[in-house]
């Protein structure tokens, strides 16, 4: 069973910057797709980006489309998000995921292995 963890989250002011790392163990992550989604206090979780097993495709929510980049190191097990002008709007727990089936899509339902989130905090 994969395992993720993330790290790098923190406190960050409006137009800094920040990049989150999904590590994974009990499993090659390679052979997954990965998604960074969100949950904000008193709110849904969402979308934040995905990225295909080979790399090659990714899609961004239109919130942090241009600011974020979703990026994969397959040799590390590791799949990265980075944050640029980051945005008091874009504070919450962010949550990395994989499905247990090679499937590509931005829905959390389809994602079965979930990390425990790493909280990132944007001050005006």
């Amino acid at each position: 069973q994969v395992q993720l963890v993330e790290s790098g989250g923190g406190l960050v002011q409006a137009g800094g910057s920040l990049t989150l790392s999904c590590a994974a163990s009990g499993g090659t992550l390679s052979a997954y797709t990965v998604g960074w989604f969100r949950q904000a206090p008193g709110k849904e979780r969402e979308f934040v980006a995905v990225i295909k097993w080979s790399g090659e495709i990714t899609d961004y929510a239109v919130s942090v489309k241009g600011r974020f980049t979703i990026s994969r190191d397959n040799a590390k097990n590791t799949v990265y998000l980075q944050m640029n002008s980051l945005k008091p709007e874009d504070t919450a727990v962010y949550y990395c995921a994989a499905p247990r089936v090679r499937v590509y899509s931005v829905r959390a339902s389809i994602y079965d292995y979930w990390g425990q989130g790493t909280q990132v905090t944007v001050s005006s």
